[in-house]
C-alpha cells in the first residue's frame, strides 16, 4: 500500500509530454531501421555508432557558429558516410552484412571521440536558438503546442518524401533486392549498388535523428547510441504488431506503415517513461527494451502459428 501511495499520477502526465517528443524523435531514427530490417532484409548494426556520429557533427557545428537548422543536414550526410562504409565492406570485400556494421560501429566510436574531442559536449538551449529542445516541451502551454505542430508537420513531410522515393523505379529496386536479390539480379538491377544506397539513406535518417537528439537534450554524447538498434526495432515491430492490420486495408498502406513505424518508438516511450514512473531500477531498463523487442517479435509467430493449427483443425 505505501508502494502504491508514492506513486504520483500528476509526475506521470507531467512526463509523458516529454516522452511522446522523445518517442517522435527517435521515430526518425526507427524509419531508418526499418528501410534497413524490412526492406532490404539487412541486419545494420552501424545505427548505434551513426547516431552518435550525427549528434556529434550536429553539436560540434553548432558550437563553431553554424546555425542549428543548417547542422541537421550535414548530420544527415554523415550518418549517409557512414552507411557509405558498412555497404562497401559488405559489397566491395565481401564481409558478412552483420560484421561490416559492427566493424563501423566500432570504428565510429573513435570518430566520434575525435569530432567531439572528448566523451561529452554540451549545447544549451540558452545560448542557441535550437531547433528542438526539451525546453520547448516544458516551458509553457503555447510553445508546446508549438513545438509539437511542428514536429507532426516535419514527420508528415518525411513520410511523404519516402513514400513517393520508394514509389520511384529506385525505391522499387531496393525492396525488390530485399526481397529477392537474385530474381533483382535477373531483372539486370545493380544489387551491390542498391544495398549501398539504401544503407546511406537508412542511416542518413539515424544521424539526422541524432543531430536532432542532441539539441533536444542539449548534449552529445559518445555513448548516446548504445542500444539504440534495440529501440528501433522495438518501434518498427510495435508499429507492426499494433497498426499492422489498420494499414494493409488501406490505400496508402506504405504510407500508413511508415506513420506507424513512428507510432511504435512514441508507444514504446510512453511505455518507457510508465516503467520509470512505478520506479523500477533504472539498471534494468535495457533488460526491459530487450524483453518488449521479444515479446513484441514472437506476437507474429504465435499468432501464425495458431492460425495454421486451426486451418489443420478444420
Amino acid at each position: 500500500m505505501e508502494y502504491f501511495m508514492s506513486l504520483s499520477l500528476g509526475s506521470l502526465v507531467r512526463a509523458l509530454p516529454g516522452s511522446i517528443a522523445q518517442g517522435m524523435i527517435w521515430g526518425i531514427m526507427a524509419l531508418g531501421v526499418y528501410i534497413t530490417f524490412r526492406l532490404l532484409d539487412f541486419a545494420d548494426l552501424t545505427v548505434d555508432g551513426s547516431i552518435a556520429t550525427g549528434a556529434a557533427v550536429s553539436v560540434m557545428l553548432i558550437r563553431a557558429g553554424v546555425s542549428p537548422l543548417v547542422s541537421l543536414p550535414v548530420a544527415f550526410l554523415a550518418g549517409m558516410l557512414a552507411g557509405l562504409v558498412t555497404g562497401l565492406l559488405n559489397t566491395l570485400l565481401g564481409i558478412p552484412g552483420i560484421l561490416a556494421s559492427i566493424l563501423t560501429q566500432i570504428s565510429l566510436y573513435s570518430i566520434n571521440l575525435n569530432i567531439m574531442g572528448k566523451s561529452n559536449q554540451p549545447v544549451s538551449v540558452d545560448n542557441y536558438p535550437l531547433v528542438v529542445s526539451l525546453r520547448y516541451v516544458t516551458d509553457n502551454a503555447a510553445s508546446r503546442a508549438l513545438f509539437f505542430v511542428g514536429m507532426i508537420f516535419f514527420l508528415l513531410v518525411l513520410v511523404a518524401v519516402m513514400y513517393w522515393y520508394f514509389g520511384t523505379e529506385q525505391g522499387h529496386a531496393i525492396r525488390a533486392t530485399g526481397c529477392n536479390g537474385n530474381m533483382a539480379r535477373a531483372q539486370g538491377i545493380n544489387t551491390n549498388f542498391i544495398k549501398v544506397l539504401a544503407l546511406m539513406i537508412s542511416n542518413g535518417l539515424v544521424g539526422l535523428c541524432g543531430g536532432m537528439y542532441a539539441q533536444f537534450q542539449g548534449a552529445a554524447d559518445v555513448n548516446m547510441g548504445r542500444g539504440a538498434i534495440v529501440i528501433g526495432l522495438a518501434a518498427v515491430i510495435i508499429g507492426e504488431v499494433l497498426f499492422g492490420k489498420f494499414a494493409a486495408k488501406r490505400k496508402l498502406a506504405f504510407a500508413y506503415t511508415l506513420c506507424s513505424v513512428i507510432l511504435g518508438a512514441v508507444i514504446y516511450y510512453m511505455v518507457y517513461q510508465f516503467v520509470l514512473w512505478l520506479k523500477m531500477p533504472s539498471e534494468n531498463m535495457k533488460l526491459f527494451s530487450a524483453i518488449v523487442v521479444a515479446i513484441f517479435l514472437a506476437v507474429p509467430y504465435v499468432k501464425e502459428k495458431r492460425s495454421l493449427k486451426k486451418g489443420v483443425a478444420k
